[in-house]
């Protein structure tokens, strides 16, 4: 689930930062939470829609 993609990546995030890790790790990292965030906000958004339609259908 996406969700458990994004407890995952923000755990190495918060870790890398923590233990001091080269920039570069620390920026992937932070990069790859931007997008998974971005996408589970676009599901939500494509979710809340559909909804919305069903609920104008009845």
């Amino acid at each position: 689930m996406l969700n458990d993609e994004i407890c995952k990546i923000r755990d190495k995030l918060n870790k890398s930062i923590e233990r001091g890790d080269d920039y570069s790790v620390t920026y992937d990292l932070s990069v790859k939470l931007d997008e998974l965030i971005a996408q589970y906000y676009e599901e939500l958004k494509n979710t809340k829609k559909k909804v919305g339609m069903d609920k104008r259908a009845n």
